[in-house]
């Protein structure tokens, strides 16, 4: 069979082109360090990697949201505690003004600080978050959770609302905590033979006014409320800090997830700069050899051999 000289050049040209293919091929992977720099390289790899880099959004997503949440956590646990000390404050100024020999000076005293006392836990009740957004509001996070109503009484002016947020793909966990649920109401005799809920802010001025005028027997029952009132604010504080529990624990779940995510892509989208290595010294070869091959081929003619 004749090769035609066109045929021959052709195949030659095509042989050499193929193996520096290859080669800048195997030099743009040693460049950028990994195997798939373009979908066609492996258009099945290249699918993969793309799932992976959703999933890993995806991730990276639920753990931005348990930050804002251990955040916003951590203003409640700070406020809850600072209201205990507050409420321990006021227990043991009512104690003292339970005391038979103290004047109606020193309960008039007592009386201002328990209300300046007041007005330090209405602030931390109304705590807001770096956002601006009331954290004992409920979902009425723009606006106090407890306000003064129309006849000046403070009042819980959010809802019960308890709004959640997805930190994995099958977990959900409270993002915030109803104002009554922590600064709660306690329950008094209305003097009738039954009972009746008195707000967590108005019981202290109930408190407070007794001591002013001096009534033992209110005195003693504001005391007791106090103590109702730290159980309430115990529990919620011990509440948050079973959700930074469950933060600390699902950060953990969503790292072992993320580190698994991440071993899959290496395996799959980086490379193995050996074999790359190795792979790129054996294309030079092979185009040097193609190309000494061809310019020695190409200078044959019919005219040389008859000379």
């Amino acid at each position: 069979m004749k090769i035609s000289t066109t045929l021959f050049f052709s195949n030659a040209t095509s042989q050499i082109s193929n193996v520096q293919s290859e080669l800048a091929k195997t030099q743009e992977q040693l460049s950028t360090g990994q195997q798939i720099v373009k979908p066609s390289d492996s258009p099945d790899k290249a699918a993969l990697v793309t799932r992976l880099q959703s999933e890993l959004a995806r991730q990276a997503s639920y753990q931005d949201t348990l930050k804002s949440v251990n955040t916003r956590l951590q203003s409640q646990e700070t406020a809850l505690k600072s209201t205990s000390d507050v409420l321990t404050r006021m227990k043991e100024l009512a104690v003292q003004a339970a005391n038979d020999t103290l004047s109606v000076a020193d309960r008039d005293t007592i009386s201002q600080e328990l209300s300046s006392l007041r007005d330090q836990a209405l602030s931390l009740a109304n705590t807001q978050d770096a956002n601006g957004n009331y954290l004992f509001s409920g979902s009425r996070v723009g606006q106090p959770a407890f306000s003064a109503d129309a006849t000046g009484h403070i009042v819980y002016q959010g809802d019960q609302s308890r709004m959640k947020v997805a930190v994995g793909d099958s977990r959900r966990m409270n993002l915030n905590m109803p104002g009554t649920d922590a600064y709660t109401k306690v329950v008094r005799d209305d003097g009738k033979g039954g009972k009746v809920g008195v707000g967590f802010f108005q019981a202290i001025d109930d408190l407070s006014a007794a001591v002013k005028s001096s009534d033992h027997t209110n005195i003693q029952r504001g005391i007791a409320e106090l103590d109702t009132m730290q159980q309430g604010v115990s529990t919620a504080t011990a509440q948050v800090g079973d959700d930074m529990n469950v933060i600390d624990m699902q950060n953990s779940v969503l790292d072992e997830v993320v580190l698994r995510l991440k071993t899959t892509q290496s395996d799959v989208q980086d490379l193995d700069y050996t074999s790359a290595v190795t792979k790129m010294s054996k294309d030079q070869l092979a185009l040097e050899a193609a190309q000494s091959s061809f310019a020695k081929i190409s200078q044959l003619n019919l005219f040389k051999y008859m000379n």
